[in-house]
């Protein structure tokens, strides 16, 4: 499969793609986010918590490292658990934390800044790639495993009408 790839010239068309992978997740998915400071990773994630089900304010994990969301998805009761590795010094903090055992198939997992917890990060489903690019940003998304290829066939995004 081909990746997916698009323009999102603002907020609202980030929004709208976090939409777009509420609706296709499954449970177990690891998702890893790559792109600068500001390139859109947690507006991106929270867009997408929020559209999965979740009430409330999604915090940035930059200083907790994670953060977890209690959804329902097709019926049943997922967590999805926001990383932010940033701020982790080495690969043994993530190991340390115990974070490793929350990728147990059943947890939707969203990794920002994932070479920070490499080589010990469980490999990605997903992997998207966010660059700023004028006053929005490119995205492409890639399915690295059945479930990521899975979720990128049931992706429908329709970007926002200006």
């Amino acid at each position: 499969m081909q990746p997916f790839t698009a323009y999102l010239p603002d907020e609202s068309a980030t929004a709208a793609l976090g939409q777009a992978l509420a609706r296709a997740l499954q449970p177990g998915l690891v998702i890893y986010l790559h792109g600068d400071l500001g390139a859109g990773k947690t507006a991106l994630t929270r867009a997408l918590i929020q559209a999965a089900g979740h009430r409330g304010t999604v915090k940035s994990p930059t200083y907790t490292l994670s953060e977890p969301y209690r959804v329902q998805l097709g019926g049943q009761d997922v967590n999805i658990i926001h990383y932010d590795l940033y701020r982790m010094s080495s690969p043994e903090e993530f190991l340390d934390a115990g974070f490793r055992e929350d990728f147990d198939g059943k947890n939707i997992c969203i990794v920002e800044w994932p070479e920070k917890g490499e080589p010990v990060l469980p490999p990605p489903d997903v992997r998207v790639l966010l660059e700023v690019s004028g006053l929005g940003r490119e995205v492409e998304l890639q399915a690295l495993s059945q479930l990521g290829l899975l979720c990128l066939d049931r992706l429908a995004y329709t970007p926002p009408t200006p």
